[in-house]
């Protein structure tokens, strides 16, 4: 994988190198941030997330679980010690998951219980990668609480962030950075969007000028440590910013050709009763289903933090879809 640069305005000034750990490291979004911040002087520490297993499905109960792993959050506040930053990057990314314990402990109780060790570590601030799948089915994505979440991994996802909104007064920042659909060198599902994209099943509603939410883990892993870095307040939800491209453009720069054009109304019909079919299935088809509502319509994104505070990374989507083809 290539490695994304750090943002220029992100870099932090000489001085004592600021230390980072990487929740999660291993993983394809967290190795491409610990290798971006590696590059640029800032001391990384990787960080193995624990195990959990969540029975609880509300903020409250999930609290209750994450007061009583004393063990799991004491190597926690010990792994985070002397830290400025911890990016949270661990978790199940499985869209086409069923809700089971485990689902639920990796994305809704880890969140709490990182960010209540980060707290007691002294932390200044702590990251935590969310999805916006959180807000499913609405027109458009934006940095607020609202909340539609469609299949077990979303609904795991939103919980996390209500954990976090939850949590009692401390002295770490803590800010949920709601990632799009993410793509990269290396990634399954980049290749399989590749595949999609040079087939005869490539296709567009409509005229196909929706805005798409499909993004560069490039400008991902900058608009991350421009969050880290950023000395000002940040607020508790903000939004990876749209990387301006619409849904014809990106089947365009993964396949290498144009897409066909389906009458909207025939689309939508066809997603209603694709999700009818998989509500009763115990919702085993949402998450194709989504990437198939994702290709052909796409989803608005409401500016927000990073550009009323110039703080929105360089547009590398087209180019990381580009390079998917060979």
């Amino acid at each position: 994988m290539s490695t994304p640069s750090a943002p220029r305005s992100s870099v932090p000034s000489p001085g004592p190198a600021p230390v980072w750990v990487v929740l999660g490291a291993t993983g394809f979004i967290g190795s491409a941030v610990r290798s971006a911040l590696a590059e640029h002087g800032v001391s990384v520490r990787s960080v193995s997330a624990p195990r959990l297993r969540a029975e609880g499905t509300s903020p409250a109960a999930l609290h209750a679980e994450a007061a009583a792993l004393d063990t799991e959050h004491s190597l926690l506040v010990n792994a985070f010690a002397g830290a400025d930053v911890v990016v949270n990057a661990a978790g199940l990314a499985t869209p086409g998951a069923t809700d089971s314990p485990e689902l639920r402990g990796a994305n809704s109780l880890l969140p709490a219980l990182a960010a209540d060790a980060a707290d007691a570590a002294g932390v200044r601030r702590f990251v935590h990668l969310s999805s916006a799948a959180v807000q499913g089915h609405r027109p458009f994505l934006d940095e607020s609480t609202h909340v539609e979440p469609f299949s077990a991994y979303s609904r795991s996802k939103a919980l996390g962030e209500q954990v976090l909104s939850a949590r009692a007064g401390g002295s770490c920042s803590v800010a949920t950075v709601r990632a799009t659909s993410v793509q990269g060198p290396g990634r399954a599902t980049t290749a399989k969007l590749a595949r999609l994209a040079a087939s005869p099943l490539a296709s567009v509603a409509g005229p196909g000028t929706a805005p798409s939410p499909v993004s560069s883990v490039h400008s991902l892993v900058d608009f991350v440590l421009r969050v880290g870095f950023h000395r000002g307040p940040v607020p508790a939800v903000v939004l990876q910013p749209w990387e301006q491209a619409s849904v014809s453009a990106v089947l365009e720069a993964a396949g290498g050709r144009r897409p066909a054009h389906l009458p909207a109304w025939f689309c939508r019909a066809a997603l209603r009763c694709g999700y009818t079919v998989s509500s009763l299935a115990g919702e085993r088809l949402h998450g194709a289903l989504r990437r198939v509502e994702m290709m052909w319509f796409g989803q608005r994104q409401e500016p927000g933090w990073a550009e009323s505070t110039g703080n929105v990374p360089e547009p590398r989507v087209r180019e990381v879809l580009e390079a998917s083809r060979n």
